[in-house]
């Protein structure tokens, strides 16, 4: 079985470099959010992975927040989602070759970690991207999780959402490193269940939401999982 699913690895991973290539080669040509949207559904029918969508997107949604377990997530969201997103991201990503040019060119938004004046920059290209139709879309973790537990939320999503009073909605993914794990060279298709909770408007008023939130869709997460174990 591990035999397999490491040939699975490279053959996902492949796949999605080949995909990441054809967003780049599309971004000129096809209208956003299409060159992004376009290569992930081939991602996600030639990796031959289902989802199953709880919930339902809201059409006013002006900010997303998702947990991160996977280099699948990416993927797995553009498919569910009709909106044009606009990702959040460690600035060392935009500076990795080729990587760094298929998220520059859909003008995703790169955050430095630790610095100020990212944080100042972080708030004009979100409302550059807001005005332009799109729905900001961070990982609050600010990195995977390694296992069922998230990680603290980073500060700069809420920042972000109550400066312009967003429409945020949370979206759990559940456990889709156990689909496709990078550092396990790991990959077995599998239904990956996607959960819309409610959204709400960002109260700067109310200091903890970001971290109630963390806990919201935490208990999320754990029910789904023991739902799909029983």
């Amino acid at each position: 079985m591990k035999i397999l699913a490491h040939i699975n690895w490279a053959i996902a991973t492949a796949i999605i470099f080949a995909n990441l290539a054809l967003s780049i080669v599309l971004y000129p040509i096809v209208r956003r959010p299409y060159s992004r949207k376009i290569p992930a559904w081939i991602i996600r029918i030639t990796t031959f992975f289902t989802v199953t969508v709880k919930g339902e997107e809201d059409p006013a949604a002006q900010m997303f927040l998702i947990n991160h377990q996977s280099d699948l997530d990416i993927a797995i969201m553009e498919t569910v989602s009709k909106k044009d997103l606009a990702w959040v991201a460690k600035k060392e990503l935009f500076d990795v070759p080729f990587f760094g040019l298929a998220m520059s060119m859909p003008e995703d938004i790169p955050i430095e970690r630790q610095s100020k004046s990212s944080l100042v920059r972080l708030m004009k290209n979100a409302k550059d991207r807001l005005n332009k139709g799109r729905v900001i879309t961070i990982f609050p973790e600010g990195t995977r999780s390694r296992n069922a537990k998230m990680l603290p939320f980073k500060s700069g999503a809420k920042v972000v959402a109550d400066k312009y009073q967003l429409k945020v909605q949370p979206v759990v993914l559940i456990a889709t490193a156990e689909c496709y794990d990078i550092k396990r060279f790991y990959y077995m298709p599998k239904n990956i269940t996607v959960v819309f909770l409610d959204s709400f408007v960002a109260d700067k008023n109310d200091e903890n939401w970001l971290s109630d939130l963390r806990n919201k869709m935490q208990e999320v997460y754990d029910k789904e999982q023991k739902g799909a174990l029983s």
